[in-house]
Formats: structure tokens, C-alpha cells, sequence
């Protein structure tokens, strides 16, 4: 018999975090979440997403053991900036026993609907501006930093749940490497010519200007995604939060803005794939030993994630994005950083999944958010 478990204590939250880390102990791919930072991100006093949300975790128990988790959110101002009624389900986590996933996707539904929602979406956890979607193809490497990772039959679970396909999401691996003596020569003379518009392109330095750097680059942000399916505008609170976290670990020669005179235009950040070194802390513990792990395998990080990029839509064919990769490139060149992801790309960004192609990007993972109806 399944019994479905409310998560209303730090007893069952400290298990719904902890089920993963079990889930998962024997696969190689695997990079465990840090343990701390889940605790944050699922607390509605800590992570500013609480305040225009409602969440209920939710545990699935079979023969007294732990055997799934899953939660069912509202995201208010998703719903208010797109006009529906959209529920979500995310951190989802289950053996691969489909009456299990059943028993969670119905109690999630059935939690949603009583909040008045028509729709199921997900995996999200908990919006585009955290981690949303599942793997569905590329399993022989782990994930890099910030993006999912999950067994096979995962989506069998989900689609025989009458799940359904809402829209996939790329993942290119780019080769340092070979960025060729063309490419290199294109930037440099695009660059030259945005600069006699008027269009100059410089490195963001959150470290010696954090606020007046982020206030530039969450002006872009909002602008720049506005049209991505399921973006959903980021108050200030949330976007300072993320980019403290991203700020302590992204590189000043790996990130840039394009301004227009005084006005921010684009950007885009790079940061060094920390998963090398996660995959070190076991149970994502940093106590006692797991910091000093994560200390010893951050100088071995040979590889990157381009995991922010976004350009208004009247600066956009303009080559500010070909100067953006060229001038990553070289940097991961430089640092010894000679592959990496760009991450993640929808399907239907034609421009984008073009201009990765045409740098030497290969399509290498693939990842799905699905949809259901509830009526």
C-alpha cells in the first residue's frame, strides 16, 4: 500500500531532501545537490520565490521506506503575466514503480485543482529561473552546473500519467578548441564596427560593482526574455538573490555586457562547471569534510557553462551575440577551459540553436517540460 505524506515538518523536509541523494547513490552521472542550498530554496522564509507562490511538498511511502517525492506549486505571478490558470510539479523523484508516480501526480493534481488551477506543468523547480525540465536524451555525462539530471524511466513515468509534451529545451557542447581563425576574425571586426554605432562591449565585474552591475544586467534580463514560453518576469529580491550565488563563482573575463551609449543592451555570463567539484560532496554535506573536497577539486575544473544570454530584441542580428561566444571562447582558451555547455536553448529560438551551430556547438542533450489537464 502507497501512503502519500504531507511534508509539514523538519523531519519529513530533511527526508524529502535527503531521498535524492539515496535515489541516486549508485549512479556515476549523478551530482548531488547541496544540501544547504536545497533547505534555502524549499523554505518559504529564505527564498524570495515564497512570496508570490504557494508549494506543498509532498513524500510517497511504500513498505515503510521512502520511495518518491514531489511537489505541487502555484506560481502567482506566472499565472498573472500569462493569464491562466497553471499549476506546476517539480522535484520530482521516484523509483521506477509507475503506481508510486501515479499516487504523487494524482495528489498534486488533486491539490491544484482545489487551488482552482486547469493545468499541470513541470518538472519545474520551481520556475525558468531556477531548474526546470527533465533529460530525456544524453545520459552518458553528468549534468553541469544547475541543470537537471534524472534515471530513463522517468518519462515513461510521466507520459503514462497522460503527460503530454509542452515544448523541449537544447543543450550545445562547444569545443574551445576549435573556434577557428575565421570565427576569431569575424568578432574582432564585428566588435570594430558595433563600436563606430556607437555600441561598446565590456566585462562585467560583479565583484568590485555588484549592485550597479546586476541593476544593469536584471534591466536586460527581463527584456530580454519576455518572449521565451514559460519566462516569467523576476522581481528585483529574487534576481539580487540568484545573482549573489552566481556572482561568488562567476569569473570577471568570462562575463560581458553590451551597452549602447550608457544603455545596457545584452550580456552574457559564463561560469566554470562547480558539478566537477560537487560531484565530490557526498550526500551534498560540506560538513565535516565535504568543504575541505569541494576546495581540492575546484583548481580541476577544466570545463564551463554559458548559462546566461540575452540580448534586447532591437539590438538583436546585429552580431553582438557572435563578439559575446567569440570573445567566451577565448577566454576558456585561455583559462584552460577547452569545452563546455550552452545551456538551456528552446526549441523554437531558431536564432539562437543557429548561431551555436554555426560556432561548432553540437546538440548533445535534450530536455522536455510537459503538460496535463485537470478539468
Amino acid at each position: 500500500m502507497i501512503e502519500i505524506l504531507q511534508v509539514n515538518n523538519k523531519k519529513l523536509l530533511k527526508s524529502f531532501i535527503d531521498f535524492q541523494y539515496d535515489l541516486y547513490a549508485k549512479d556515476p552521472n549523478f551530482v548531488p545537490e547541496l544540501y544547504i542550498s536545497q533547505r534555502d530554496l524549499l523554505n518559504p522564509k529564505k527564498h524570495p520565490f515564497h512570496k508570490h507562490a504557494k508549494v506543498q511538498y509532498f513524500l510517497a511511502k511504500k513498505d515503510d521506506k521512502i520511495v518518491g517525492r514531489l511537489s505541487a506549486h502555484i506560481n502567482y505571478s506566472h499565472n498573472e503575466f500569462y493569464g491562466n490558470k497553471e499549476g506546476f510539479f517539480g522535484f520530482f523523484d521516484c523509483i521506477n514503480d509507475q503506481e508510486v508516480a501515479n499516487a504523487l501526480f494524482k495528489t498534486a493534481e488533486d491539490w491544484l485543482k482545489k487551488e482552482g488551477m486547469d493545468t499541470i506543468v513541470g518538472p519545474a523547480n520551481f520556475s525558468t529561473n531556477e531548474t526546470v525540465a527533465l533529460l530525456i536524451d544524453g545520459y552518458d555525462r553528468p549534468p553541469v552546473v544547475m541543470m537537471p539530471y534524472n534515471y530513463p524511466y522517468y518519462r515513461d513515468l510521466i507520459e503514462n500519467y497522460s503527460f503530454h509534451k509542452k515544448i523541449d529545451l537544447f543543450a550545445y557542447w562547444i569545443d574551445a578548441n576549435v573556434i577557428s581563425d575565421r570565427l576569431r576574425d569575424l568578432g574582432q571586426l564585428t566588435e570594430e564596427r558595433l563600436n563606430k554605432k556607437g555600441i561598446t562591449i565590456r566585462q562585467i565585474n560583479f565583484r568590485s560593482h555588484f549592485k550597479s552591475e546586476v541593476d544593469k544586467v536584471y534591466e536586460i534580463y527581463n527584456k530580454a526574455w519576455s518572449r521565451n514560453d514559460g519566462f516569467v518576469p523576476m522581481t528585483k529580491e529574487e534576481f539580487y538573490y540568484s545573482a549573489k550565488d552566481l556572482a561568488m563563482i562567476a569569473k570577471k573575463d568570462f562575463s560581458y555586457i553590451a551597452l549602447d551609449g550608457e544603455k545596457p543592451v545584452g550580456f552574457v555570463v559564463t561560469i566554470p562547471d562547480i558539478n566537477q567539484a560537487f560531484k565530490h560532496v557526498k550526500r551534498g554535506r560540506l560538513l565535516p569534510f565535504g568543504f575541505i573536497k569541494l576546495l581540492s577539486h575546484f583548481r580541476k575544473i577544466n570545463s564551463y557553462r554559458v548559462i546566461l544570454f540575452g540580448i534586447i530584441d532591437e539590438y538583436r542580428k546585429k552580431g553582438i551575440d557572435i563578439v559575446f561566444y567569440t570573445k567566451s571562447l577565448q577566454t576558456a582558451q585561455k583559462r584552460k577551459m577547452f569545452q563546455g555547455e550552452a545551456s538551456w536553448i528552446l526549441e523554437n529560438n531558431t536564432q539562437m540553436n543557429s548561431i551555436l551551430e554555426s560556432i561548432g556547438g553540437k546538440r548533445y542533450k535534450t530536455y522536455r517540460i510537459f503538460e496535463k489537464s485537470i478539468l
